[in-house]
């Protein structure tokens, strides 16, 4: 009998991909968890705080590979400091960390936390692996989804995304988890680059929505590093859903076409 793989934020939206694709690929998972849960088939509840360190040590007692999902707008390298310290106590063979593209070049609060997680993972002494990702397409979603309640949707000017399919980081993952550790492995970006405002015309459309888009100036050196680019991994366009797929599946109603939405690789919004 194999030992568990425990995922840290197994019940978020990457870990409810990621842990079913674990336990089809025919390993037991053990699912850390702040809150207690009831276990099912393949999948073992464990309650626990990264935030705190509370209870973690029994999380990680007899598990070999941890996939560390759980992540939050700040205080993702404290959190990563408590898993590591256990996992270095427990003799963990595998730690693998989901990381964002641009985390070690966009001076801002969320980046800066998981480059500090990156950092805790890279220098605890054990094997490793992390894998940055560009944005998914459900947190794009949810950001137009909420501009899309103004009159006039205001859009950072200058600003692209490359949004990346959730089920594909998922099966990278796994696939990274399952084999040896690798260090920080080639970054996983969508097939294409989109201006901010086209991403939320899309989304419009496919909503039947009509709204005007005003480009905003945001100043600051976050802002810049946007502008410049610094989130996008153009050279790893790897992935193959696009936020035109995405539309078409997660927002249209079954009526819907797919938007008309052309890809923005220039500057602008």
């Amino acid at each position: 009998m194999t030992s568990p793989i425990l995922v840290t934020g197994g019940t978020g939206n990457l870990g409810h991909l990621v842990v079913p694709r674990l336990v089809d690929a025919g390993h037991d998972v053990r699912v850390l968890s702040r809150h207690s849960r009831e276990s099912s088939e393949g999948i073992e509840f464990m309650t626990g705080d990264l935030a705190t360190g509370d209870r973690i040590d029994a999380a990680v007692e007899g598990s070999e590979i941890i996939v560390h999902l759980a992540g939050s707008s700040k205080g993702d390298e404290e959190k990563a400091r408590h898993l590591v310290r256990a996992a270095s106590r427990a003799g963990v063979r595998h730690l693998v960390y989901i990381s964002v593209v641009g985390a070690d070049r966009i001076p801002l609060g969320y980046f800066r936390s998981k480059l500090g997680a990156e950092r805790e993972v890279a220098d605890s002494g054990l094997p490793w692996t992390a894998l940055r990702a560009t944005q998914f397409h459900d947190l794009m979603s949810m950001a137009a989804q909420q501009m899309a309640r103004l009159p006039v949707v205001p859009v950072p000017a200058g600003f692209r995304f490359q949004p990346v399919d959730a089920g594909e980081v998922a099966a990278r993952l796994v696939e990274l988890a399952l084999g040896p550790p690798a260090g920080l492995v080639p970054d996983l970006a969508g097939p294409r680059v989109y201006g901010m405002a086209a991403m939320v015309r899309g989304y419009l459309q496919a909503r039947r929505k009509h709204r005007p888009i005003v480009p905003v100036w945001v100043p600051g050196k976050a802002a810049r590093a946007f502008r410049a680019g610094a989130n996008l991994a153009p050279e790893r366009a790897v992935g193959r859903r696009t936020w035109e797929d995405f539309l078409a599946a997660s927002v249209s109603s079954p009526k819907d076409s797919a938007p008309a939405l052309v890809a923005d690789r220039s500057i602008s919004a």
